[in-house]
């Protein structure tokens, strides 16, 4: 429980320090290099969208933080640590229900995490096509590759925002620092829900393990009190 709690907090502290920051360096991006520019109304734009992704990545912090702690210390009340330091106990049906609640919570915030892995996993993705492209500027000066917004779906159809590598923008964008820092910040973010679901894997064996023994044994001896 110590190291799936521990694997947690490190992926999504990754997850949620790299994602954030990633975010604000694709505002500096779009609007330096690609001339978007932010809805002067309250339209759903990317800049909205983004806005929103950070607050999500504010609420997930908080709320993982919380479920860390009570996933170990219930991981601590359902293994033989307690019951070597307090004696035996005999098991109750709150205590069952409250193991059986705990795997199902894992098991589903599991399928969440690697959900957002698959999500994280795009803007990666678009961002090795254009760092890769800047890495070998010199094999495509003779051909205009060009790189449109549209197809990503960051702006709408009759928004023509997109940057070829014959323009000076590009140039400036591939030798400045936000084009690779922003990439490898949600490489570690891709990286940090990677542990997070590895840290649910983890999490979601040992309570099942720890819930066959809380139902099997009812004599006392792999029990917990609630």
């Amino acid at each position: 429980s110590l190291i799936a709690t521990i694997l947690l907090y490190a992926g999504v502290a990754l997850f949620c320090g790299c994602g954030h920051e990633a975010l604000s360096g694709t505002v500096t991006i779009m609007q330096t290099y690609f001339d978007v520019v932010r809805s002067p109304v309250d339209a759903l734009d990317v800049f909205t969208m983004i806005d929103i992704f950070k607050y999500v990545i504010y609420g997930v912090a908080a709320a993982f933080f919380v479920y860390g702690i009570l996933l170990m210390v219930e991981g601590f009340f359902t293994t033989g640590a307690i019951r070597d330091l307090y004696g035996d106990f005999k098991i109750t049906t709150c205590g069952r229900c409250v193991s059986a609640w705990f795997i199902m919570l894992t098991y589903i915030f599991m399928l969440a995490w690697l959900g957002v892995t698959a999500f994280t996993s795009l803007p990666v993705f678009m961002y090795f096509n254009i760092w890769n492209t800047c890495q070998n500027i010199t094999l495509v000066e003779s051909s205009n590759v060009c790189f449109d917004l549209r197809q990503y779906g960051i702006v709408s159809i009759g928004e023509e925002k997109k940057l070829c590598t014959a323009s000076e923008n590009f140039i400036k964008m591939c030798e400045s620092n936000e084009l690779d820092l922003t990439f490898h910040l949600f490489v570690c973010a891709l990286a940090g829900a990677g542990a997070a679901v590895i840290a649910m894997v983890v999490a979601v064996s040992i309570l099942i393990h720890n819930h066959v023994i809380l139902t099997s044994k009812n004599t006392g001896r792999y029990c917990t009190r609630f």
